[in-house]
């Protein structure tokens, strides 16, 4: 029977392909919308978790809060060296490394462009590099000693200029000359695939700030609570700072809370996304009834003879919501296919004009499955009203029918 009804519906969708047609619209850009969107929001969270799990739960960072502009502009607020130096007492503290930041004007083979230039203390570079996944592409990294010499991003491979930059040439930062020893594979980030690293040593000199810290990255010993020294780092530079839970000057990040940050911001962008194409659901739902309302009107004397024949009520309901509910599942895949094909083009924009990999797209077998049952049910749905008020139409009412 249900075999019976499934012919009949698909027989009555293709007898009105036109009409049939520009009503799956409504479904189809609705359902592609929330399956970009989810798609994209389940590649990026998986994503950041993995960056995340690159990182590890054994560090956390300090940043000056409050400051205005870029990193390295030089706010109101300044965390310095010797915030470093109290850090490394704090007990249950392993390792500590930092970075400052500047703009600077990088200068090769007659062009010019302006980006950030980091200085580290060498001596701690594996905790930067682990921090931030870093690996060489060609060349090295720096290594103690190294004066006058730097490591770039893998964006200068690219087309940051004309020419490709390469292990062993010469770069001008602020008129001053250095030779590019290595160069790090793409993490996927363009702020970090830009940079450009030197030794601290190099990094106060060219830009003349003695005592200035724009991150700091505190690594704790195996077998100590990351919370509770984080804690006790908080209350060590409030003492050391001068200042008090309500005027605190700096802030502390574990990647828990970041991960708990990045989750809310994502959940609201998201929402309200998907609100957007709510409304076009909401559309494709009216315009689906709409079709049925009139498919009822067309064919009520076809109801009527179905009914002479022995039709119950219970059959033409069951058939005419099988035909809404085709109708939304049609359009589901359509937009399920659609909604795929933006979701590559995004990942294909996001490499290659912004340089960033981190912006894919997940598309797991229950988000497939989950926006065929939703366009199926809001198809039916649509049409379970069209369907009831073509259930009760009386054979006798049809004869006189025009």
């Amino acid at each position: 029977m249900i075999q019976d009804y499934f012919k009949l519906a698909l027989q009555n969708l293709k007898r009105r392909k036109l009409r049939s047609s520009l009503t799956i619209v409504g479904i189809f850009i609705a359902i592609a919308t929330i399956f970009v969107l989810i798609s994209l929001s389940l590649g990026l969270d998986a994503a950041v978790k993995e960056q995340f799990k690159q990182l590890g739960s054994d560090k956390f960072f300090i940043m000056p809060k409050g400051t205005a502009g870029a990193p390295g502009s030089g706010g109101a607020v300044q965390l310095t060296t010797k915030d470093v130096d109290i850090i490394k007492k704090v007990n249950g503290v392993k390792e500590v490394t930092y970075d400052t930041v500047g703009n600077a004007k990088i200068e090769f083979n007659n062009e010019a462009r302006y980006f950030m230039i980091a200085g580290f203390p060498i001596d701690t570079m594996d905790l930067l590099v682990e921090s931030v996944g870093y690996k060489i592409d060609e060349g090295r990294f720096l290594k103690k000693g190294d004066i006058g010499k730097v490591i770039i991003g893998s964006k200068y491979k690219d087309n940051f200029f004309k020419k490709q930059v390469v292990a062993g040439d010469k770069i001008t930062i602020n008129g001053e000359d250095f030779k590019v020893v290595g160069i790090l594979k793409s993490v996927g980030n363009p702020s970090d695939d830009g940079l450009v690293y030197m030794s601290e040593e190099d990094f106060r000199i060219l830009f003349n700030t003695p005592e200035r810290v724009d991150q700091i990255i505190i690594q704790v010993k195996p077998g100590s609570d990351l919370k509770n020294v984080a804690d006790n780092v908080k209350r060590k530079l409030i003492s050391f700072r001068g200042v008090t839970e309500k005027t605190i000057d700096f802030t502390i990040s574990t990647p828990e809370e970041l991960l708990r940050s990045f989750a809310a911001i994502l959940n609201i962008i998201t929402a309200f996304l998907l609100g957007v194409a709510g409304i076009s659901l909401l559309v494709g739902g009216v315009g689906i009834a709409n079709t049925m309302y009139t498919s009822v009107l067309e064919r009520t004397k076809e109801i009527g003879t179905m009914k002479a024949i022995g039709a119950k009520n219970r059959d033409i309901l069951t058939i005419f919501v099988m035909e809404s509910g085709f109708l939304g599942l049609v359009g589901g895949i359509i937009g399920i296919l659609f909604g795929y094909a933006v979701g590559k083009l995004i990942e294909y924009i996001a490499v290659t004009q912004l340089g960033t990999t981190i912006l894919k797209i997940a598309t797991p077998w229950y988000l497939i499955f989950g926006c065929l049952l939703f366009a199926f049910l809001i198809g039916a749905f649509s049409g379970f009203f069209p369907a009831r008020q073509a259930s009760r139409v009386k054979p006798a009412d049809t004869l006189r029918y025009e």
